[in-house]
């Protein structure tokens, strides 16, 4: 292994069920039941992987089916359960994509997008191993940015770098060569010296951060990569057109380097980029993105509902089972191309999701029915719910607005009554027009800390009161109004 080739490992944590759901518990309230199942089905994940290598192959993911309305925590469920095992994740619409032969996105699609993802998240992994070694190597390129001509590796004559021992062949030396030329004379010693005497104060200004806003004159290398052909074949309209346009603008030059003026602190980072971009070996990347997806790649499938056919299929109803019938062999386990190589699907996790509010899961084809065998039914929210979101959870919306508007200086002091009102308020409106969710309380909130947030500049270093006057006050006419509730809240 090369001195540049780093290993990363899946670094899932040996967690039991239990600990699952209460890591899950400190950012999403209630819903115990959906928490077990993607529980379980993240710790047989990594049973599976101590099992014989022939009997790991036997073991396929219990892909879950969640039923619920919008907007109680089912795409954030299975997003911080992929944080958790640090697995690839993809959240993706069931109707965007269009049966083949139609134009659109199909199916394989989002396999290519989630080895996109894993591949991205290795790369970021083993850059931020060499991120340490890289320091010196981008500091020696801002020097010579700010003192072009003093680094001595600069000076190496054409003959040293093809002679690296420095000898002399007497068949080959010129007989016009002065041989005292060769000698290095006192003068240039001193220039040298000079040179190194300011490259290094320069560098010592560099690493107090007194440099920072200096502006040099570099040129940045804009990366372009030519399309694989499984893109051109396989995908839809919108890769297609990409990919013609890349090949257009690598054609015609396409500007790939171009010299810009920046800042040394720009440079740093344009230059650390590039650095890390290069150090990086990116065939070990698309090696263990690869083994990462296929063996803890997760694909969250939202609206598989409005692909279901309830009754009789005729017109539209047809392209929709065409759909589900597309998504089969994914969900089964097939080979799809991409880029970085051929991806087997049979051990990636699906989990889908959908309202079902019109169709059923028994409206789906029996053939996906029977791929999808964990059901879970995630509840509604109610206002004891409602509380809880917006102060129990780490990212709770009441700590993220107090914290927004403590950047200008202003603090917020909500009271128990005001988070009372709130709560009531959201379940209310949720009753009497479309229930969404807990993402009404986003609404509320920025309806009642609008004019806040507008005049937070005039109010540094108050301390503002929000009680249940307050929001009666911005909230009340607009919450018994129907008609104003259906546009505004």
């Amino acid at each position: 292994m090369s001195e540049n080739q780093v290993v990363v490992k899946n670094t899932q944590e040996n967690l039991t069920p239990k600990q699952i759901v209460e890591r899950l518990d400190q950012y999403i309230i209630g819903q115990h039941e959906a928490k077990k199942a993607v529980a379980v089905a993240l710790r047989n994940r990594f049973r599976r992987l101590r099992l014989s290598e022939e009997m790991r192959d036997e073991v396929a993911p219990k892909n879950i089916l969640m039923i619920g309305p919008t907007g109680v925590g089912k795409t954030e469920i299975a997003r911080r359960l992929a944080k958790l095992c640090n697995a690839p994740f993809l959240k993706v619409e069931a109707t965007k994509y269009t049966e083949v032969g139609y134009v659109g996105r199909d199916v394989e699609s989002m396999i290519r997008d989630l080895m996109a993802v894993g591949f991205n998240d290795v790369k970021a992994e083993m850059e931020e191993q060499l991120r340490e070694k890289s320091v010196s190597i981008v500091e020696e390129k801002l020097l010579d940015l700010l003192l072009p001509g003093t680094n001595e590796k600069s000076k190496k004559t054409k003959n040293e770098d093809t002679n690296p021992l420095g000898f002399i062949s007497p068949t080959n030396l010129d007989s016009t060569v002065d041989l005292g030329a060769m000698v290095e004379k006192p003068q240039e010693t001193e220039q040298s010296s000079t040179e190194n005497s300011t490259r290094e104060k320069f560098r010592q200004m560099l690493r107090e951060g007194k440099l920072e806003d200096r502006e040099v004159d570099m040129v940045v290398n804009r990366h372009q990569q030519m399309p694989s052909m499984e893109i051109i074949a396989g995908g839809s309209i919108d890769d297609l057109q990409n990919s013609m346009q890349g090949i257009m603008n690598m054609i015609n030059g396409g500007g790939r380097s171009k010299k810009r003026s920046v800042t040394i602190r720009e440079a740093r980072k344009i230059l650390t980029e590039e650095t890390l971009d290069g150090m990086v070996d990116h065939d070990k990347v698309a090696d263990l993105a690869k083994e990462r997806v296929e063996q803890s790649g997760i694909i969250f499938i939202d609206e598989i509902d409005k692909i279901a056919v309830h009754g009789e299929s005729h017109g539209q109803d047809v392209s929709r089972e065409g759909v589900q019938r597309d998504i089969l062999p994914i969900v089964e386990g097939s080979n799809v191309n991409t880029k970085y190589g051929v991806i087997d699907t049979t051990h990636i996790l699906f989990i889908a999701a959908g309202a079902f509010s019109v169709s059923s899961p028994s409206d789906l084809i029996p053939e996906l029915q029977g791929r999808f065998p964990l059901r879970v039914e995630l509840d509604s929210l109610h206002k004891d719910e409602f509380k809880r979101i917006l102060t129990e959870p780490k990212n709770s919306l009441i700590k993220q607005y107090t914290a927004l508007l403590e950047t200008e200086g202003v603090k917020l002091d909500i009271t128990e009554d005001a988070i009372d009102r709130m709560s009531f308020i959201a379940e209310d409106v949720n009753s009497r027009s479309e229930n969404i969710g807990a993402r009404r309380l986003h609404t509320i909130m920025e309806k009642v800390l609008d004019e806040i947030a507008f005049d937070a500049d005039e109010h540094s270093g108050e301390t503002i009161t929000i009680d249940a006057n307050y929001i009666d006050q911005k909230l009340d006419g607009i919450a018994k109004n129907e008609d104003l509730t259906r546009y505004i809240l």
